[in-house]
């Protein structure tokens, strides 16, 4: 099971992370009404941050997501709006680094609509549905799962905190294709400051 923790953004807790925790990747989110996005001012000093570094859009022009693949050095685009298929069969024109789709979940999935992205994308990324794009502390009803159509890995995100590790356990042992969680507001002391020990007792659950 891999770790992805979003909405790093201090150098500082950055560096403690990546010592500490050593997580598969990191996100960084350049969504600007987001409480966590991430300044260019920071961007000399986390570009050399040695993890897999993942930046986070929603709606943005794809010559804007270009600058922040140079400017922070991401090795994965995780898109978390509306964007087309069209959109991401023109991203992967212009750079090579991988992209996720994030699928915004509220009663139900309509599957079909997903399978135009299924050959342009390496992984989707389920997150409860809301208004801010994320970082909620939500969880959303997993079993809408169940009934996933495809074999492409996924990531779950939304609300997942320490006490979900036999719940994400259980569901991993039914859903193979569950390959990885994305770990944001409820391992936070403030917005965009996280928690390294909640972090550390959560990867030893999660990955004994």
């Amino acid at each position: 099971m891999k770790i992805k923790v979003c909405g790093m953004r201090e150098p500082a807790n950055i560096n403690e992370l990546i010592r500490e925790v050593k997580p598969d990747w990191m996100g960084l989110i350049f969504y600007s009404k987001s409480s966590r996005y991430v300044s260019e001012d920071f961007a000399l000093e986390i570009q050399v941050a040695e993890v897999p570094k993942v930046g986070v859009f929603v709606n943005e022009s794809i010559e804007f997501v270009l600058s922040k693949i140079d400017e922070f050095k991401l090795s994965v685009v995780q898109l978390h709006g509306n964007e087309s298929p069209e959109y991401v069969r023109k991203l992967k024109l212009e750079t090579d680094k991988k992209i996720w789709k994030v699928i915004l979940v509220g009663e139900r999935i309509e599957w079909e609509a997903l399978r135009d992205y299924e050959d342009l994308v390496e992984y989707f990324l389920f997150d409860t549905a809301t208004a801010s794009h994320g970082g909620s502390g939500k969880k959303f009803n997993w079993e809408t799962l169940e009934t996933y159509p495809f074999q492409k890995g996924f990531l779950l995100s939304g609300g997942l905190d320490v006490e979900s590790t036999d719940e994400v356990l259980s569901l991993a042992e039914r859903m193979p294709q569950l390959i990885g969680l994305d770990l944001n507001s409820k391992f936070e002391d403030t917005p965009g400051l996280k928690n390294i020990e909640r972090l550390k007792s959560f990867k030893k659950k999660i990955r004994p």
